[in-house]
């Protein structure tokens, strides 16, 4: 299997998402796309990771960018969790772990003190060229949000010149 590299080409994926979707990259050329990785639906942390996403949405829009979460959890579960948190993006349910493995982010974690495989936390910039722009990798979710959306704007004032 090909993985990223920032500076190449992602790989072409097609998976389910929310509302009925199935979200192909080569369907979001011209855009920018935020995928940000995280471990389990309605968790305190992937929810407050979602929500700093939710509450920048109108910017990211306005920069032209698409922001999609990405897990494990099953759609029914991503359904509901989207519905509660009202998220304006959707999520892509990766339960075979297929972007998982092209974004190399299911790492063995300590887990109460038993080592259990799970998805780092993981956020990847994809310019709209279908090229890996940026990289966040052991993503800590104060302001993580925040940063990813001061890169999106340093790549699009980078592509205007």
């Amino acid at each position: 299997m090909t993985t990223a590299t920032v500076g190449k080409k992602v790989p072409a994926f097609n998976l389910p998402a929310t509302g009925d979707k199935k979200i192909r990259l080569s369907e979001l050329k011209d855009k920018n796309v935020v995928l940000y990785f995280y471990p389990k639906d309605s968790t305190p942390g992937c929810t407050r990771e979602g929500q700093d996403f939710r509450d920048l949405h109108t910017k990211f829009k306005r920069q032209n960018t698409v922001v999609l979460g990405v897990s494990r959890d099953s759609i029914k579960s991503h359904e509901k969790f989207r519905e509660k948190q009202n998220f304006p993006f959707d999520l892509i349910s990766d339960e075979e772990e297929k972007l998982c493995g092209i974004f190399d982010v299911i790492k063995m974690k300590n887990m109460y003190g038993k080592k259990v495989r799970g998805i780092e936390r993981s956020t990847f910039l994809i310019g709209p060229n279908g090229k890996l722009i940026e990289e966040w990798r052991k993503v800590k979710v104060d302001g993580h949000a925040e940063a990813v959306l001061d890169a999106v704007k340093t790549l699009n004032k980078e592509n205007k010149s």
